[in-house]
């Protein structure tokens, strides 16, 4: 499984935008800091905007902002609004397979079973566990020197 450079900027932008929550951010910072082009950073943007996520501003003042607190923010959300439009495989299309096995297939079962529990897992994250005391990543983002206090290197658990 591989996931869509629009998934992984979705992703980053709104990491961006959780460690520079103090401000607003321009859509060129993002792009800059995260190594995206400015147009598919845009165009992530837009869809975040339209979906809820972050607050555009328009004019010379503008840029963007989460426009939800980062503990509302479910990365499994995230990522089926960027994949969901993408089949997982062949048989997952029903207007477009041209497999000879689906009707026969056992594997398009266990395949659902598997993505249920992909998205499962990721809709436990919320951007606040991505962020919160990940000061290698503040070090990286933040538009301002990050705050030493309750800065801590966290991981994923074991």
């Amino acid at each position: 499984m591989r996931l869509t450079t629009k998934t992984n900027l979705a992703t980053r932008v709104l990491t961006f935008c959780a460690v520079n929550n103090d401000r607003l951010v321009r859509s060129s910072e993002i792009a800059e800091a995260c190594n995206g082009s400015l147009n598919h950073v845009a165009r992530v943007v837009q869809q975040l905007q339209s979906s809820g996520y972050i607050q555009t501003l328009r004019g010379r003042t503008g840029g963007l902002r989460l426009a939800l607190p980062v503990n509302r923010i479910s990365i499994g959300a995230v990522f089926r609004l960027f994949e969901a439009d993408i089949p997982f495989a062949e048989c997952f299309d029903a207007e477009h397979n041209t497999c000879p096995l689906s009707d026969t297939c056992r594997l398009r079962g266990y395949l659902t079973r598997a993505l249920d529990a992909f998205y499962h897992e990721l809709d436990m994250i919320t951007l606040d566990d991505l962020v919160r005391g990940n000061c290698g990543l503040n070090e990286l983002l933040a538009l301002r020197p990050p705050v030493a206090d309750g800065c801590a290197q966290s991981g994923p658990p074991d």
